[in-house]
C-alpha cells in the first residue's frame, strides 16, 4: 500500500481499513510511541544529572564550610 493511499484513509462508518492498513497505522503508533518514550527517558535522565551536579555542589561547599570553618 502506497503512503499516498494510507494518509488518504480515514476510519468511519461501513469504511473497514484492510489489515495491511491495520498493520502500516500499528507499526506507525508504535514507532511514534518508542520515539516519545524514548525522548522522555532521555529528558528524564538528563534532568536527574543536573539534580545530581546541583546537589553534588551544594555538599561540597557544605564540607568545604565545616572543613574550613
Amino acid at each position: 500500500m502506497s503512503e499516498k493511499e494510507m494518509n488518504a484513509y480515514r476510519f468511519g462508518k461501513g469504511h473497514e481499513p484492510t489489515d495491511e492498513m491495520l498493520e502500516q497505522i500499528m507499526k506507525e503508533v508504535a514507532q511514534e510511541a518508542r520515539e516519545s518514550s524514548k525522548k522522555a527517558a532521555d529528558a528524564h535522565f538528563e534532568q536527574m544529572r543536573l539534580n545530581i551536579a546541583t546537589r553534588k555542589g551544594q555538599w561540597a561547599e557544605r564540607i568545604n564550610s565545616i572543613i574550613n570553618g
